[in-house]
């Protein structure tokens, strides 16, 4: 008897994830890793501990560091990963910075960091990934988008901007790439336990009405969007362009 076909493998598959040193970045490395993926860790920062949590999955392990905060590092990024593994078959687009003030005060500086990693660097990215990916006839990015994708949020003006965009352009180069055997698909974290959220979680009355929306009763975990992941970067999802799935506890839904 043949052995079942798992659609959700990813032995075999180099996988590229940004802003894979900490919270949903890092556990989006080690879902894909458990499934079989060798991992591309990029960011500013150290990826010790990331490196440590995917190699206990037996799966292999690279990290680049690299700032974000300009397209400069895009290509180099994508000719190591495929010097060192081989290839490139999965890019998660992950890296994202946030500032908050009242849109009245909101100054351009901050405006322009949010917009370059948030969109900018990701776009570029995914472009110079895609070149690679068109050759080999098949490829997956995972764009990580947000409820500010679909919502207006609070104070965070270049960050709904960013994410805005981000759902708008995963929508465009799923109609471009399609056809070239690349699925392009965003998944939308709703309120999630991060570096990002420590400032809401940190004022009692945000953190209060924030869970009171939502329908689950608690922020996430990052390891919460692992599968979600994981169904995007595999053989499961080849029939699935354009999507952004949210991730959210049901707080869309409320």
């Amino acid at each position: 008897m043949s052995a079942v076909h798992n659609p959700f493998d990813l032995e075999g598959r180099i996988a590229v994830v940004t802003g894979a040193n900490t919270g949903i970045g890092q556990a989006i490395a080690l879902s894909l890793g458990r499934a079989g993926a060798a991992i591309v860790a990029v960011g500013r920062s150290p990826m010790d501990e990331t490196q440590a949590l995917v190699k206990e999955t037996g799966a292999r392990f690279h990290a680049i560091r690299a700032d974000l905060g300009s397209i400069e590092p895009v290509k180099a990024i994508v000719a190591e990963t495929v010097s060192i593994f081989g290839g490139l078959d999965i890019l998660v687009n992950n890296a994202g910075i946030i500032r908050r003030a009242d849109a009245i005060d909101f100054g351009e500086e901050d405006w322009d960091a949010v917009l370059g990693v948030n969109l900018k660097t990701a776009f570029f990215l995914s472009q110079a990934a895609a070149r690679h990916m068109i050759g080999m006839g098949r490829g997956k990015i995972v764009n990580i988008a947000s409820l500010l994708s679909f919502q207006g949020g609070i104070r965070v003006p270049s960050y709904t901007a960013s994410k805005s965009g981000l759902a708008g352009v995963t929508r465009l180069l799923a109609c471009e790439w399609a056809g070239k055997g690349i699925n392009v698909n965003a998944i939308a974290p709703g309120y999630f336990v991060t570096n990002n959220t420590q400032a809401l979680r940190a004022d009692p009355d945000r953190n209060a009405a924030i869970l009171a929306r939502i329908p689950a009763g608690r922020w996430g975990d990052p390891a919460d969007i692992g599968g979600t992941a994981v169904f995007l970067a595999s053989t499961a999802s080849d029939y699935v362009h354009g999507a952004v799935i949210p991730v959210d506890g049901g707080w869309l839904v409320r």
